[in-house]
């Protein structure tokens, strides 16, 4: 098989977390180069599958070169892994003994310059991982009002100069639109004062962080689907998330605990009357970090954090 140089996140990690039976049904929710979905595909036999879900047609095209000859117990699936519940009805899959989801966006997304996802390169203004989407990048710089601006920039940014970058680009496109990264890049840096140039990090880094997210409804697409994708687990299957930002991470972390705590009792009802039971119990109580071994090799995975957790062996939450 041909070695490829992608380095997949954690991948010891996950694939401990997992606990991979050779004769399972596994979901891989992010293909993208096929790192960790070939680790998983490689310890299965006759019985297994994995059902490998990328919304990205690029990273579809990619995988029969990248999985080889493990490619004939992998279903390969079109969507966004939000649309899981589906993906499994149509496949005729009630549950799975395992479910991965890798939130980070993928090299080759970031790697290719024409997709607009770079703030290093000029490109149009696109930002869909799903090219069959229809909001872009540019739809949102050139039509979303002040107010929505700031509030994207801030909240999915966690941009501190908020206002003044959405203003900037309020004016600037009363003139003329803005289309390509490089336009953009120029509009954020005229707006921030000279001690945000001056950081180490790129002044736009956290406004293209901000407008991938709300263009890709990736943070919705989170949420959605740990609701989903617990009940769709098999009684001690396991899900392992892989976050790279505070916000990503919040939402699966509330989502887990949620579902470990199962009783949505007031604390001052004497007895459980709602009769709801824990889903998952929690394999990390805190997240799994990437060693100095790994970020020295891969400082792309600087910001990984992992949190498994495992189906209760009981079924559904009642």
């Amino acid at each position: 098989m041909t070695e490829w140089t992608h380095r997949p996140v954690l991948l010891a990690e996950c694939l401990e977390g997992l606990r991979i039976r050779p004769e399972g049904v596994y979901v891989d929710g992010t293909l993208g180069r096929a790192g960790h979905a070939r680790e998983i595909a490689a310890r299965l036999t006759g019985g297994g599958r994995l059902i490998a879900i990328d919304q990205d047609q690029a990273a579809l095209d990619a995988a029969p070169a990248r999985f080889g000859d493990l490619l004939e117990r992998v279903t390969l699936v079109h969507r966004n892994f939000r649309d899981l519940p589906a993906i499994l009805d149509g496949l005729g899959i009630g549950g799975v003994d395992g479910i991965l989801l890798d939130l980070g966006v993928s090299s080759p997304q970031l790697d290719d310059a024409s997709r607009g996802f770079s703030y290093l390169h000029d490109a149009p203004l696109d930002m869909r991982m799903d090219q069959r989407a229809a909001l872009t990048a540019a739809d949102v710089v050139n039509t979303w009002d002040y107010a929505a601006l700031r509030d994207i920039l801030s909240r999915y940014g966690e941009e501190r100069y908020a206002p003044q970058i959405a203003a900037a680009i309020v004016r600037r496109r009363e003139r003329q639109s803005i289309r390509t990264t490089l336009e953009l890049v120029e509009v954020i840096r005229a707006a921030m004062p000279a001690k945000a140039l001056r950081e180490r990090q790129h002044p736009a880094k956290r406004s293209f962080q901000a407008l991938r997210i709300a263009v890709n409804d990736e943070l919705g697409a989170i949420a959605g689907t740990m609701e989903a994708a617990i009940p769709r687990l098999n009684p001690n299957g396991r899900l392992c998330v892989i976050t790279f930002h505070s916000l990503e991470d919040r939402i699966v972390k509330t989502a887990m605990a949620a579902a470990a705590r199962g009783c949505t009792c007031p604390p001052e009802f004497p007895v459980c009357v709602c009769g709801k039971r824990p889903q998952v119990t929690l394999c990390t109580r805190k997240p799994i970090s990437p060693t100095p071994e790994e970020v020295e090799a891969n400082p792309r995975a600087r910001s990984a954090r992992l949190r498994v957790c495992q189906r209760c062996a009981g079924g559904l939450m009642t």
